[in-house]
């Protein structure tokens, strides 16, 4: 019996689409069996990958326990998304920095967009729009350009160590204030009061919340339950939609209150003296194309926000961090002001001339920044094309981030990594030795932070100063006894240390007619 005519044409249909199923099945079989291992890692579970296995609140430290196992190239997966683990700058580099075309792209974060996170430029994926974002910023804060910010910087250090003087119990307040001063200024000429400034509370209360989840591990969760987001207010599960509004908020708010008064104060105000980073793109923006123009300055009010809460977060963090270090090593300290001293002698305070004759001072900072990084795993990198790296695949699409922790916990390089010891990076001759942890917690490659010698500058200043005219000790009760703590640590893509209890006093040769010439330089 003959088939029916709509048979024959089915299997003429079939026939040809199952022959090429076959042959793509056939040669991705080949291609994979041809194809080098992944790195090592692991054992992922199926559709739930290595998530189970990770700390989601300090993942660093599940990445740095698996070294010991899988070495310094760990390859995980955390749900669907393939994840690259470096627990070694030398690998790091030859990635990040040397295949710098392939490792400069970023991971998508469900997190960033519910939480108003996208005009970080710090966040945004390689292309255009990263590019322009990057250029205004870099305009402002290159390494040249950074040095006009130095006499201000001095200033503002001083006016902190003011401030702790007359109110030590609210340090964080201070250091807050002393971190973001610079930049505002430099970014809206904006002037912040030295205490309680909405602007600074604002700013306080944006990286409060948002930082928290901007990481792979914690937006996993609005990955795979993206539903949370539209729950009603009055059902469980909701807050993560609160928050993210109550976030997209405050960020629109900063965003918006800095840039509009930079803007109004540049059109009212022509005096060729006043300037800042808004006021001067603003200028150039007028020279531009109209069709060009609303791009520029979303580009310009994106990257203005993204400085101001770079800075803040990595100086006033890294400073709480040298606090905590002064509190338990009191030998450090001393140390310190010993140096300052018999270069300074009692009547003066450092600047950045002074810089290059206190090399134990900068011993310290590099410490600070080993000892407890404030961006433990950098912020992720993600790859946009296949690679091969000493024998191992590593996909397109890959989530690729750098543990600084690992790298500097490393005991080979670093004994006794958990204890603070500066004179790890002295010579015997007492100079800097040429092992620098910048060279890695800033980030490396195309994405390293452009705000980095800005950065060291505020952060050398406050610390030199504090050191200079501060003596910083465990606190005491009120029966004289000395106040134990174990430091806690926030989480998320940033980490610092918690408000802890300290003393903080004037050295004894800070007398009041020292602290009014300080005030009268205000």
């Amino acid at each position: 019996m003959v088939p029916p005519v709509d048979v024959r044409l089915a299997i003429l249909t079939v026939l040809p689409v199952s022959f090429f199923v076959i042959t793509a099945l056939k040669k991705f079989i080949e291609k994979k069996q041809n194809r080098p291992s992944l790195p090592p890692g692991p054992p992922p579970l199926p559709l739930l990958g290595n998530i189970l296995n990770i700390n989601t609140k300090e993942p660093w430290l599940t990445y740095t326990e698996w070294r010991a196992v899988y070495g310094d190239l760990i390859f995980a997966r955390i749900l669907d998304q393939e994840a690259i683990i470096i627990n070694s700058q030398h690998v790091a580099e030859a990635l990040m920095d040397k295949r710098s075309r392939i490792y400069s792209d970023r991971p998508y974060l469900a997190t960033l967009a519910p939480y108003g996170w996208t005009f970080s430029f710090v966040f945004m994926g390689y292309g255009d729009e990263w590019r322009l974002n990057r250029r205004l910023f870099h305009q402002t804060f290159r390494p040249d350009s950074s040095l006009k910010f130095r006499p201000m910087q001095i200033r503002r250090a001083r006016e902190m160590i003011l401030n702790l003087i007359d109110d030590p119990e609210h340090y964080h307040s201070h250091f807050a204030t002393f971190s973001s001063s610079v930049v505002m200024s430099a970014v809206y000429d904006y002037q912040p009061s030295a205490r309680g400034d909405p602007r600074v509370r604002v700013l306080e209360n944006v990286l409060d919340l948002g930082l928290r989840v901007m990481t792979p591990e914690r937006a996993v969760i609005l990955k795979i339950f993206p539903f949370l987001l539209k729950l009603p207010d009055w059902c469980w599960g909701s807050s993560m939609k609160c928050d993210a509004q109550v976030s997209t908020n405050r960020i629109n708010e900063m965003m918006d209150v800095p840039f509009r008064s930079a803007s109004q104060d540049m059109a009212e105000n022509s005096l060729p003296g006043q300037s800042s980073m808004v006021a001067e793109n603003l200028r150039r923006m007028e020279k531009r194309d109209e069709a060009f123009k609303p791009t520029f300055e979303t580009a310009l009010k994106n990257s203005a926000a993204t400085a101001v809460v770079a800075a803040y977060e990595t100086t006033s963090s890294v400073i709480m961090v040298f606090l905590l270090a002064m509190v338990f090593h009191p030998d450090v300290q001393k140390r310190a002001q010993a140096e300052i001293d018999s270069v300074m002698g009692k009547d003066q305070l450092p600047t950045f001339e002074d810089r290059a004759s206190l090399p134990y001072v900068d011993a310290i900072l590099r410490e600070v920044l080993r000892w407890e990084p404030i961006l433990p795993l950098g912020v992720a990198h993600r790859t946009s094309s296949e690679d091969l790296y000493d024998g191992y695949f590593i996909p397109k699409g890959t989530a690729v981030m750098s543990n600084t922790w690992a790298i500097a916990r490393d005991e080979k390089r670093y004994p006794d990594p958990c204890h603070f010891m500066p004179e790890r990076f002295l010579d015997i001759n007492g100079k800097l030795t040429d092992d620098d942890p910048a060279q890695y917690v800033f980030g490396l490659g195309r994405r390293i932070c452009p705000g980095r010698y800005v950065a060291d500058a505020s952060i050398w200043s406050g610390v030199v100063t504090m050191l200079a005219t501060l003596d910083i000790s465990f606190a005491k009760d009120d029966q004289g006894k000395v106040i134990k703590f174990t430091p806690k640590f926030t989480t998320g893509i940033a980490r610092r240390p918690d408000n802890f209890p300290c003393r903080i006093l004037a050295r004894s040769h800070v007398h009041s007619e020292f602290v009014d010439v300080l005030r009268s330089t205000e």
